[in-house]
Formats: structure tokens, C-alpha cells, sequence
């Protein structure tokens, strides 16, 4: 295409010719990238509002098509400025390698977030609930009651230690681990098992009198 255009140009054209359409494709790739992050944002955060999904467990799923997007067009780009394509496979299969090793090392981050992700869509329990969590059905483990749950922990007002106000976080992931005993939000946990009152200091005994001979 870009040969028979320039036969219909005079020769002083053609060194300008090669370096303008190279550059407007450029700016069509980098337009349409824009354009397509923009909308598939849009999309995610209309489904997010939709199915009252918590917005602060996308930001994963929108870093993650931000430079999906960036990267397929730094790609196109470079294919444009005449990069080969097995040099792009090449840094390509090295980005990826680099990527996988650091999803492993970074392995215990993502499984708190997949399974915050589970928590806020099953529901296994809700802020202001009762929970337990038991080793087996017998042994008693940490039971407090849910104060917060983000991306990586829990955070659970301890319901068995003397000082009130103390605070447990347990990792998301751990949920998952165990077996969950739950109370929900107004329904009163049985006295034998919340935290006993702090004792009162014992009184200091009376001084003894003293004896003179």
C-alpha cells in the first residue's frame, strides 16, 4: 500500500512518507489502547456496581488489564519501528519468566486476595458476626468478633482475652484452613465461652501493729 501511494507522489515526498505513516500508525495504536482500557474499566466497574461488589478488591483485576493493554501496544509499537518479531518473542518469553517467578514469590499476597475475593462473594460470614476458628470440631481456637475484613486479614476483637478491646488479625487465607465457627450479628455467644472478667486488684493487708516490750 505504501509503495503504490508513492508512485502517486513526487520523489521529495518519499523519505517524509516513511517516517509519517509509521508515526500515525503509532498514534492509532496508542489511541486504540486507550480507548479499549477505558471501556473494559467501564465494563468491570458497571458489573462491580451491579452485583454490589466491593470496589477495592478490583484494583487487582484493573492493574492487571492496564498493562495487559500497555504491553500488547508497546509490542505493536516496537513492531512498527521495525523490531523484529523474534527479538519481541524473545523479551516477551523474558517478561514472562520474570512474571511467573514473581507470582511464586509473591504467592502467600495473592492467595490473601483470592480469598478475600471468596470471602466478600460467598459470605461466610459479615462484619459484626461471631466467629471461631477451630483446628478440629473439639479443640477451641480464636473467637472474636469481625471488626474489619480487607484484602489481606481480618481483624477480629479477641472474645477470650481478659483486657477488652484486644485485637486478633488473621490472615484471609487461613479461613480457609479451618473449621469456622459462626454467631451471627444479635445472636448472643454463650457466656462459658467469651473472655472472663479482668480481676481486681487484691487488697494490700493491713499493716501488723508493732510490739514493745
Amino acid at each position: 500500500m505504501l509503495t503504490r501511494l508513492k508512485i502517486h507522489l513526487p520523489p521529495w515526498m518519499h523519505d517524509w512518507l516513511d517516517i509519517i505513516v509509521p508515526g500515525l500508525q503509532i498514534l492509532l495504536i496508542l489511541a486504540a489502547a486507550l480507548l479499549l482500557q477505558r471501556l473494559i474499566l467501564r465494563i468491570v466497574m458497571r458489573a462491580s456496581d451491579h452485583y454490589q461488589f466491593p470496589h477495592e478488591l478490583l484494583t487487582p483485576v484493573r492493574g492487571m488489564v492496564r498493562w495487559l493493554i500497555i504491553g500488547s501496544a508497546g509490542l505493536l509499537v516496537l513492531e512498527r519501528l521495525g523490531v523484529s518479531a523474534a527479538v519481541l518473542w524473545t523479551a516477551f518469553t523474558g517478561f514472562a519468566t520474570v512474571g511467573a517467578v514473581a507470582f511464586f514469590a509473591a504467592w502467600s499476597v495473592l492467595s490473601n486476595l483470592f480469598c478475600a475475593f471468596l470471602i466478600f462473594t460467598v459470605g461466610p460470614f459479615r462484619v459484626g458476626d461471631h466467629i471461631e476458628l477451630l483446628d478440629t470440631a473439639e479443640k477451641p481456637g480464636a473467637l472474636g468478633r469481625v471488626m474489619d475484613i480487607n484484602l489481606l486479614y481480618i481483624t477480629l476483637e479477641d472474645a477470650t482475652s481478659p483486657e477488652p478491646g484486644t485485637l486478633l488479625q488473621i490472615p484471609n487465607a487461613l479461613i480457609f484452613q479451618r473449621v469456622v465457627r459462626r454467631w451471627r450479628a444479635g445472636t448472643p455467644v454463650p457466656e462459658s465461652r467469651l473472655h472472663p472478667a479482668a480481676p481486681e486488684p487484691a487488697a494490700a493487708p493491713a499493716p501488723k501493729a508493732a510490739n514493745f516490750p
